[in-house]
């Protein structure tokens, strides 16, 4: 029997690995913002175009490499970081691997160039799917840059299951957002199609998170603060009342890198527990500093996933930390659940002893000296005499009025008289009254009798399918009657949310908004769509922009439908609302006049039928 066992090309072994590192732009701006960091760089730009797939290229001004080192690194498992096993755990830089610049140029167009500080000429090498077209000495200035472009130019099908540019813009957003938030001493600026995105001075780690989330998000951070033998926190967290449905805003840094960890999340939301509203998530920001011997951040390729040693004394220092940071600055309730702080002693005060006020009396105070005694008739002995004077031109007071005799001649028939009020009766009448068709159940469900039985409908899934269908055909039609604004409503986003209302501006006007300014972390609505809150309009928009950032399924996506079902899901009647019966009835019947109404927008079932049968069965 022949051998069967081969070694793979070097190619082919690259792509292979390329599957695992590189999964779309966002992988690849990954890697290469992080080996800009270990270059030790204190200016990163970023150039997209098309949200990566034409090109990322990232610009840095840090140490460079040598034509050998930069023929070097597009090599498999080259690494300048560690040297042997033991240095696994005890990493202090981002890239340790290896793989990430092989695996980039087996599947892309790479063009790298370097120059070193006291070098006059530095080195560019052009390489195709693995292959080096060219090494040449070139004229740059100091730092690295490296140019990766028509990604997955020899791998068609990876091509394919790309998203659309919006949805891999976002996953680059988030990318640079996490590097950026790690590293605040460093400028980062990143650059889309020629139009600036962000521009971030070195700065501290507050104006860091502000610079990137919008000048609003100041108000809502929290300082957290705690240093312990085994664990050290600092950053913020989000104050309760500005928690939002999505996890956007959610960031742990261990030892300024980036990691997921459902197991630290809890431990935040443990902290906020009774504080937070059901399907909201609290925003946080945070460092976490421990000895790189207790962790093992080789488990994942991508090195977003993180092993500890001791997890519980991590989750209860986290956990605690938190809790007294919300407690510190009166977010979250003290022992004393009647104290104001309104009340309390004022701090340079404490030290001073109270003094008893004192009451001083004037006993020679006399209120009633210097008033007029009023005479009385009962002072019969000395009663005054009074003198009426009549007013002056007296007479004049009844000239105009006529006589008695005319008031015979009055044409009552042109009086009108009201009508009295009808009040119903607080008996019942012998009269038949309507017989009640529909009741509602739990405050969630609308019960109906129909002919074969009985019929439960969803009141949120039915009333999200009757918004759906009538804003999609005011969005198709281009028809949507629009409110006016007695004053404009002014809101604020960030600058990646921004571009997402940018994006869906002309179908938010065709759904009824008016937006008289879209500028720098501001938009100012001067028109809603009738039907819609003006307290709701800030819940509607952000719900869009999470949908837009979560739900989006490819290229083809219509906006109107995304549109339509996000607005429906903001605006329909939620589960615990209670309706009267006429509200009952117009859920029922303008379910029914929709097209589809067995589902809801997101193909969910809105109603179920119980006929009498199956009635009956339950009582065999």
């Amino acid at each position: 029997m022949s051998d069967i066992i081969q070694l793979l090309p070097d190619h082919v072994a690259n792509q292979i690995a390329a599957g695992e590192v590189v999964q779309r732009p966002a992988s690849v701006v990954k890697e290469l913002l992080e080996n800009a960091i270990d270059a030790d760089a204190s200016e990163i730009k970023l150039i997209l175009k098309e949200a990566g797939k034409t090109l990322v290229q990232v610009i840095d001004n840090g140490k460079g490499m040598s034509a050998t080192d930069a023929r070097l690194s597009f090599e498999r498992h080259a690494t300048s970081k560690i040297k042997s096993a033991e240095d696994l755990f005890q990493l202090n830089t981002k890239g340790f691997r290896g793989e990430a610049l092989a695996s980039i140029a087996a599947i892309a167009h790479v063009e790298l160039k370097t120059k070193q500080e006291n070098d006059e000429l530095g080195t560019s090498i052009l390489i195709e799917g693995s292959t080096v077209k060219s090494q040449d000495v070139t004229v740059t200035p100091k730092g690295t840059s490296v140019s990766v472009k028509n990604l997955f130019f020899n791998i068609p099908a990876r091509r394919n299951f790309l998203k659309s540019n919006t949805v891999e813009l976002r996953h680059v957003t988030d990318e640079f957002h996490r590097v950026s938030l790690a590293h605040p001493n460093i400028g980062f600026s990143m650059y889309h199609n020629g139009s600036e995105m962000f521009s971030l001075q070195a700065s501290n780690y507050r104006q860091r998170v502000v610079n990137i989330f919008g000048t609003k998000t100041n108000e809502k951070l929290v300082p957290v603060e705690e240093v312990t033998e085994v664990l050290t926190v600092s950053g913020f967290v989000g104050k309760p009342e500005f928690s939002k449905k999505t996890k956007s805003e959610q960031f742990f840094f261990v030892n300024n890198r980036f990691v997921k960890s459902p197991y630290l999340n809890h431990a935040i939301n443990a902290a906020y527990d009774g504080l937070l509203k059901d399907g909201y998530h609290p925003s946080y920001f945070l460092n976490l500093t421990v000895n790189p011997k207790t962790i093992d951040i080789n488990i994942h390729p991508t090195k977003t996933e993180i092993k500890f040693d001791d997890e519980h004394t991590l989750y209860a220092i986290l956990r605690s930390s938190v809790k007294h940071s919300l407690g510190q600055f009166n977010i979250a309730p003290v022992l004393d659940f009647n104290s104001d702080a309104n009340l309390d002693t004022p701090y340079n005060y404490k030290d001073k002893a109270s003094q008893t006020p004192t009451i001083e009396v004037n006993s020679t105070f006399n209120p009633f000296a210097g008033e007029q005694r009023t005479p009385s008739y009962s002072d019969s002995h000395n009663r005054p005499s009074y003198s009426k004077t009549p007013p002056a031109n007296w007479e004049g007071l009844y000239v105009g009025l006529e006589s008695k005799s005319n008031a015979s001649q009055i044409d009552f028939s042109e009086l009108t008289f009201e009508t009295e009020a009808k009040t119903s009766s607080i008996f019942k009448s012998d009269a038949v009254t309507q017989r009640k068709t529909t009741y509602q159940l739990r405050q969630k469900y609308v019960v109906s009798t129909i002919k074969s039985g009985m019929l439960i409908i969803d009141q949120n899934r039915a009333h999200q399918r009757i918004l759906y269908e009538n804003l999609l055909e005011q969005l198709t039609s281009k028809e949507a009657t629009t409110q006016q604004l007695l004053f404009p409503l002014q809101l604020s986003f960030s600058n990646s949310d921004l571009e997402i209302v940018k994006q869906l501006k002309s179908d938010l006007e065709y759904a009824g908004f008016v937006f008289s300014e879209v500028n720098n972390e501001q938009l100012t609505i001067t028109g809603i769509p009738v039907g819609v809150p003006e307290s709701e309009v800030s819940i509607v928009l952000e719900q869009l922009i999470s949908d837009v950032e979560n739900d989006v399924p490819d290229q083809n996506f219509s906006a109107s439908d995304l549109l339509a079902k996000s607005m429906a899901k903001s605006l329909a009647i939620k589960t615990g609302q209670t309706l009267n019966e006429e509200e009952q009835e117009h859920i029922v019947n303008s379910l029914f006049a929709c097209k589809e109404p067995s589902v809801s927008p997101t193909n969910k079932t809105t109603f179920i039928t119980l006929s009498v049968d199956d009635i009956e069965k339950k009582f065999m």
